[in-house]
């Protein structure tokens, strides 16, 4: 958090500078403080847009890998590894899928192993991604746990059930895609559709009504 502010501060006092420095040899006059503030803004603002992209990107790699992993526990459970034992060889394997994946998932094994409950490790591995379907997924295996039913059947269920969503997402945003096409065409297709079909019998009418005159 210190250098994160830290570079919001600096980035947002040299854009400042060098907005002063140009409007001081432009003479600028009265438009040079506004060129400060936007500046500044600009460059207090712009790490906090990288970082949130950074996040977006992280969030989406995760998403992803999240059904390779939901696979993987089911089988090293049903194997006959606990869920501890899984989640280690899961955040192994699943490496070669998501490297982001496997080091949330040492982080976790990390942290069970420095002596933090099972549930509360979980629960911050959920906070800390901030992925709506793995929060559901460790939500669902801290109750499977303090319930002691069957992880197997509760994690192949969940499976299936990410998987519904994943499709219904993926039909929605299909479902978007008719709409987004819209502008393109109305700005760009459609105008130069116009000018080929509808330019040469423009010049036609003209010469003719030339002719006439």
């Amino acid at each position: 958090m210190p250098i994160y502010f830290g570079v919001r501060i600096v980035a947002a006092t040299a854009l400042a500078a060098g907005a002063l420095f140009a409007g001081t040899i432009t003479s600028a006059g009265p438009s040079m403080m506004i060129a400060v503030l936007v500046t500044a803004m600009i460059g207090w603002v712009l790490p906090s847009m990288t970082v949130k992209r950074k996040i977006r990107k992280r969030q989406k790699d995760i998403q992803l890998a999240l059904a390779d992993t939901l696979d993987l526990l089911v089988v090293c459970v049903e194997a006959g590894l606990g869920l501890n034992q899984a989640l280690l060889r899961v955040s192994d394997e699943i490496e070669y899928v998501s490297k982001i994946m496997s080091q949330e998932l040492m982080l976790l094994n990390f942290e069970i192993r420095a002596g933090t409950p099972r549930e509360e490790a979980m629960r911050n591995l959920g906070e800390r991604t901030g992925v709506p379907d793995l929060k559901s997924l460790t939500a669902m295996l801290i109750q499977t746990d303090r319930f002691g039913t069957s992880i197997a059947k509760a994690l192949r269920v969940h499976s299936d059930t990410l998987r519904i969503k994943r499709r219904q997402r993926a039909e929605e945003a299909a479902a978007k895609t008719t709409i987004k096409l819209v502008f393109p065409l109305v700005l760009f297709i459609f105008p130069a559709m116009f000018v080929v079909i509808l330019g040469p019998a423009i010049i036609h009418i003209t010469e003719q009504m030339k002719g006439l005159m």
